[in-house]
């Protein structure tokens, strides 16, 4: 049986350095913003290249609060992917902004800066593109459009610690960005975290203050503010995670290109192609078939472990059927929401996992196109 993602694998590795993680924190007596979270703070921001790091309660709050520093509310309106989790949309949707939809690229899954143009409206306040499944988006148009609109950019890097662009770490191609800790992501912790990553002085500064209640000196409250803090302890484990990082992203790299070599040409079965310059770091490896719900069936029959990223377009949820976006609106979005499939990967899965999955998939695809 191969395991889609094998959490429990991953992190008994670092089983030792999480119990010296914990009575660090046991022994500082210092549970909240403290000096776990101040060294986390800067190690992270140094492997990203940022000048600062501010460390908040999850991914999402990450997104909210830069938006909220920003002063983006109501009447305004932020440009996101059509093609995304709905987190994405979430953030925008919680300060009061309306979600503004753009199809991704063709054949791709990023969001397409071609179509940013048509899209800004004098209400447009910020851009809000994600890293989709590890891959940077392509961010120089998408900056050089926003500049010449006076927009922000704030990258959505929550699927993408430590992925390159042109040579340059996620996290420092807007002018800020969102990162998740969640358990499942390239760095995970042992619960819920995220951070912002940016070298604006002035919005670390106000991030540090609105995610403490809009205080800085206690009992002083500058602004109404939040509680979204990262938490010392998970601040712990992520410094024992960092240091792997980088390897275990080589490693995401190595089976993903395993996968590309033995599975293309299949019938049927879409790849996912990395972009010219880019270095994705993989957290999904994610295909397209016209039948993916057979394909997943039969995957599942033989043990392997799938899932669909995601399987219902942000547009079409229930929670934003206030905006009247009706199916057909995003073709593009919906064809992927239809068709994805994501196949096992993760740092502690070998070769052989990787080329039996090869094998099953084969299989499967040979068997849906001869009974088509």
């Amino acid at each position: 049986m191969t395991k889609f993602l094998d959490l429990g694998t991953i992190n008994l590795r670092q089983r030792q350095a999480f119990h010296d993680a914990l009575d660090r924190v046991l022994d500082s007596g210092w549970y909240v913003l403290g000096q776990e979270v101040e060294s986390f703070e800067r190690e992270f921001a140094a492997l990203c290249g940022a000048r600062h790091c501010v460390g908040v309660g999850n991914g999402l709050d990450a997104l909210i609060l830069v938006l909220r520093a920003w002063g983006i509310g109501p009447g305004d309106e932020v440009i996101v992917p059509a093609n995304t989790y709905i987190a994405t949309w979430l953030a925008v949707t919680h300060t009061g902004a309306t979600p503004v939809p753009v199809e991704p690229t063709a054949g791709g899954y990023n969001l397409d800066p071609a179509l940013l143009r048509p899209a800004i409206t004098a209400r447009t306040r910020a851009i809000l593109p994600v890293h989709l499944y590890g891959e940077p988006a392509d961010m120089d148009p998408i900056m050089a459009i926003a500049k010449a609109h006076g927009l922000k950019v704030l990258e959505d890097a929550a699927q993408a610690h430590g992925a390159r662009r042109q040579g340059r770490r996620v996290g420092t191609l807007g002018d800020a960005a969102g990162f998740s800790f969640y358990p499942g992501k390239n760095l995970g912790a042992l619960g819920d975290g995220g951070a912002v990553t940016t070298d604006d002085d002035a919005l670390a500064d106000r991030l540090r203050t609105l995610r403490n209640y809009g205080s800085r000196l206690k009992y002083h409250n500058e602004v109404a503010g939040f509680n979204s803090r990262l938490d010392e302890l998970q601040a712990a484990f992520l410094r024992a995670k960092l240091p792997l990082l980088d390897g275990d992203n080589a490693h995401r790299r190595e089976i993903a290109g395993c996968y590309l070599d033995g599975l293309r040409g299949l019938p049927g079965l879409e790849l996912p192609a990395a972009a010219a310059g880019t270095e994705p770091v993989w957290h999904l490896f994610v295909v397209r078939h016209a039948r993916r719900d057979a394909l997943a069936a039969r995957l599942a029959a033989a043990g392997i472990g799938t899932m669909i990223h995601y399987p219902v377009a942000p547009h079409l949820q229930p929670a934003y059927a206030h905006l009247g976006l009706a199916a057909g609106r995003f073709p593009r979005s919906e064809a992927l929401h239809a068709q994805v499939l994501s196949l096992p990967i993760g740092p502690t899965q070998d070769l052989a996992q990787t080329r039996e999955v090869i094998a099953v998939l084969r299989r499967a695809c040979t068997e849906l196109d001869a009974a088509a």
